[in-house]
């Protein structure tokens, strides 16, 4: 059983929040043994809150938010000058009632007056907290019990307090069915099938309860009503089902971001702020292959668009999001990246003679470019005349701390299966100092091909998204991207079971 009515601490953005409407509200707490000198009056809006106005003066106990123009419709909680939040209750239509309460007991002495669906989802409150407080109370009615006594009591106990509590929320829901209180505790309610097929061997199919409850996860939620997003529970609800419920492939999740978007009216409340949560997600997903989502919704939604009309975000923001993706497209798994043109360290020496070192602008490296252009073109190693099954491409600079442990470790470990599984490491340094870099490497005993860019022709940075090293890559033999962004204990194990995988296939 889940609850999440009183909440225990919130994240509070101090911030006016109004819709232009007219009517005005006037909501009165009549809160007996209040404390507080000064209260807020708080909205839920998706996984942040908001402070819609402030009480600066209660006078004996009379806390009292009033306005000209309508608040926006959901769940909205009183919070103390201290930032601790007393109950939630609901704005819908009527924005002109009172609450009374006693600080003693807030809970059961909770009475809405001229608002029905308060009245309503305070009774529920009431029910719950009470049969929370019974569960607590349980485990103290079993001293001087035997273990077997008290495991049977604590059993017996427990089964009827889950069957009433499962009751009354089945009569209670059935009772405000076609309200705003059910709408929302619609969205805390999990769906689970009345009765389970047995599977083969006798038990419980798991598989049926699996897709039972994926399919009728979101039952009932109206992604076209803006107030759903005013709760305490949509936040959670559409978060668990993209974290815990769908599987964790990026196809699947593209299919069902588009699925829950095309649930929503285009630039209501809804569309904006998913689509915002979906894009800042995945963009920054740490998951291999996510990239590809955050590529999709960027194509999809942003460029095209769609979040400029629907003011999700500026003009500005969307071209760096479209330079983003630019870059991301590009090395998304299973593509072919570009060619690089390196120096090896052993013609090192004789770049940085002809002058690369000290050219200041780009226009002088490109002329010394053009005139070297011939002793240059046979000095050059390129990636893709690495002849291996796979590539690990590896970016470090030898003045990266990080690196300067990472290298060797890296090099070490792929000891293990050099001879077993045909590879080559392709290590660039992404930096210009020759002589501390060559050091380096010859130290370490780098067994690599080992190379650099003094000539600064491959835009390192942009080209493959490197934005601090080590930064590793595994290819295929066709150079497309198999793995990427690997830490150096971690290349083992991948190589291993792409050699694991492509044995099976080939099978």
């Amino acid at each position: 059983m889940k609850k999440r009515i009183l909440l225990l601490a919130a994240t509070l953005i101090f911030s006016l929040s109004f819709k232009a409407q007219s009517g005005g509200y006037d909501i009165k707490f009549n809160f007996k043994g209040c404390k507080d000198t000064m209260m807020y009056l708080v909205k839920y809006t998706f996984d942040q809150q908001y402070i819609s106005d402030t009480c600066k003066k209660i006078k004996n106990g009379l806390v009292q938010f009033k306005g000209k123009k309508d608040l926006d419709k959901g769940v909205y909680t009183l919070v103390s000058q201290g930032k601790s939040i007393y109950f939630d209750f609901f704005i819908n239509e009527n924005q002109k009632f009172s609450v009374n309460l006693d600080d003693a007991d807030i809970v059961n002495s909770l009475k809405s007056v001229g608002n029905k669906e308060n009245e309503q989802f305070f009774s529920y409150i009431k029910f719950i907290t009470n049969k929370n407080g019974e569960f607590g109370k349980i485990r103290e009615a079993t001293k001087g019990k035997s273990k077997a006594d008290s495991t049977k009591y604590v059993n017996d106990k427990l089964k009827q307090l889950n069957e009433e509590v499962k009751k009354f929320e089945t009569d209670f829901m059935a009772s405000v069915k076609g309200s705003f209180v059910y709408d929302v505790l619609n969205l805390k309610t999990e769906k689970e099938p009345a009765e389970i097929p047995k599977a083969k061997n006798g038990r419980p199919d798991s598989l049926f309860q699996y897709y039972y409850y994926k399919n009728h996860y979101f039952d009932g939620v109206d992604f076209k009503d803006e107030r759903i997003i005013r709760t305490p529970f949509f936040d959670d609800r559409v978060k668990k089902y993209f974290d815990n419920v769908i599987v964790q492939h990026p196809d699947t999740v593209i299919q069902e971001i588009d699925k829950i978007l095309g649930k929503s009216n285009e630039c209501n409340l809804i569309y904006n702020l998913l689509l915002g949560h979906f894009t800042y997600k995945y963009e920054q997903s740490k998951i291999m292959g996510f990239d590809k989502v955050f590529v999709h919704l960027a194509d999809k939604y942003v460029i095209s668009g769609s979040a400029v009309k629907c003011g999700v975000y500026t003009a500005e923001t969307v071209v760096k999001i479209k330079e983003r993706t630019d870059i991301l497209r590009n090395l998304l798994l299973e593509s072919k990246v570009a060619e690089l043109y390196m120096i090896d360290t052993l013609y090192g020496k004789q770049v940085m003679k002809m002058g690369f070192d000290t050219a200041k602008t780009s226009k002088s490296v490109t002329d010394l470019y053009y005139k070297n252009l011939e002793k240059l073109t046979p000095m050059f190693t390129t990636l893709y005349q690495v002849k291996a099954k796979y590539t690990v491409l590896v970016f470090w600079a030898s003045d990266c701390g990080h690196c300067q442990t990472e290298i060797p470790k890296l090099s070490e470990n792929l000891k293990e299966i050099k001879g077993k599984i045909d590879f080559k490491v392709f290590a660039v340094q992404t930096k210009d100092d020759f002589e501390v870099w060559r050091k380096f490497v010859v130290d370490k005993k780098l067994d690599f091909i080992n190379v650099f860019d003094p000539i600064h022709l491959n835009n390192l940075k942009e080209r493959f998204d490197i934005y601090s090293t080590p930064v590793i890559y595994i290819l295929d033999k066709d150079k497309k991207i198999k793995a990427k962004r690997l830490g150096a204990e971690q290349v083992i194990d991948m190589l291993k079971m792409l050699e694991k995988i492509d044995k099976a296939a080939a099978k």
